[in-house]
C-alpha cells in the first residue's frame, strides 16, 4: 500500500510514518515502477505502527522501539541481555499504570468531593 492509504488507516501524518521510517522502526520497498519514487509499505505494518504508539504512550523511546523491534525480529545482538531489557520495561510500564492508578483515585476522591451528599 502506498503512504496516503496508510495515513487513512492509521491516522498517523505522512511526517510520523517517514520519521519512524528514518529510525528503522518500519520498512517499505520501492514500488513496482522504476520510473518513480513511490513507496510500498506492507499491510502488517497497521499492527507495528499500533503497538509503537502504545510503546510510546507508555513511555518507550525511538532507541528502546528499535532495541525491542529488533528483539521481536531476532536481529538483536546475541550479546544483548533480552530478558533484562523486557525486564526492565515490563517494570517501567507497571510502575507507570501505579502511578496511573494512583492519580485515577485521587480524581474519583475530589468529585465525590466536589458533589458533596446527594
Amino acid at each position: 500500500m502506498r503512504i496516503g492509504e496508510l495515513v487513512k488507516r492509521t491516522g498517523l501524518s505522512r511526517d510520523t510514518i517517514r520519521f519512524y521510517e528514518r529510525h528503522g522502526l518500519i520498512r517499505s520497498e520501492p514500488g513496482p515502477e522504476p520510473s518513480n519514487s513511490y513507496r510500498d509499505y506492507p499491510e502488517d505494518l497497521i499492527e507495528r505502527l499500533a503497538m509503537i504508539g502504545q510503546a510510546q504512550d507508555a513511555g518507550f523511546t525511538i532507541a528502546d522501539l528499535s532495541l525491542l523491534i529488533s528483539v521481536f525480529e531476532g536481529g538483536a545482538d546475541p550479546d544483548f541481555d533480552t530478558d533484562g531489557f523486557l525486564d526492565a520495561k515490563i517494570e517501567a510500564v507497571e510502575a507507570v499504570i501505579a502511578r496511573a492508578e494512583r492519580f485515577l483515585a485521587v480524581l474519583k476522591a475530589t468529585r465525590s468531593a466536589l458533589e458533596g451528599p446527594h
